[in-house]
């Protein structure tokens, strides 16, 4: 079973880097959205692998929300729907993979050259809740009120924004002109 887990570990990590590329290869923000989260999913069954639950059901949980969330606002607000469009999502390409192999060969190092300190005690009985106390403290409760009022804001502030829809200027015939609105050539309904 061991060498299953560690099987299912490297290949989680492989889709992990592989999402992670695909966001600069595919040709269309939405297909970066949904590359990025399938790369942040992995990330986060890698965090399950290690047996930290809190952290990796959370990070799956809020990567998929935020991913679906921007790619929902994307097709919403771009008209036309500009983010199923072809177009690079790589800009200063030169300067980036310099920024990019530079980071990771500082970081590689330090990973191989730092003197990691032993454990000193044990954990406690409930990593998860522990982890969890020691990431929100008591402000836990304020946490989860405050996360459906952002949801609201969110909802309303785009109910607000948009003082009009295609409804309220069509009505159920989407296809007719509103009365309002004049014919090509310049005569109106």
């Amino acid at each position: 079973m061991n060498v299953l887990s560690d099987i299912a570990f490297w290949g989680i990590g492989l889709v992990a880097v592989l999402g992670g590329a695909a966001v600069f290869y595919v040709d269309s923000m939405a297909r970066a959205t949904y590359a990025l989260a399938l790369s942040f999913v992995a990330v986060g069954l890698q965090v399950l692998f290690l047996q930290q639950n809190y952290v990796g059901v959370v990070t799956i949980l809020m990567m998929v929300m935020e991913m679906a969330i921007m790619a929902v606002y994307m097709v919403m607000f771009m008209g036309m729907n500009p983010a199923l469009m072809p177009m690079s999502m790589v800009h200063s390409n030169k300067t980036a993979i310099a920024v990019a192999v530079t980071t990771f060969l500082a970081l590689a190092t330090g990973i191989l050259m730092v003197d990691w300190p032993t454990r000193r005690g044990s954990p406690p009985p409930d990593v998860t809740m522990a982890l969890g106390e020691s990431l929100m403290g008591p402000k836990m409760l304020v946490m989860a009120v405050i996360s459906p009022v952002m949801v609201a804001t969110i909802v309303a502030g785009v109910v607000l924004a948009a003082h009009r829809t295609r409804y309220d200027r069509f009505g159920d015939d989407l296809k007719q002109r509103p009365a309002d609105d004049p014919q090509p050539g310049g005569v109106g309904r």
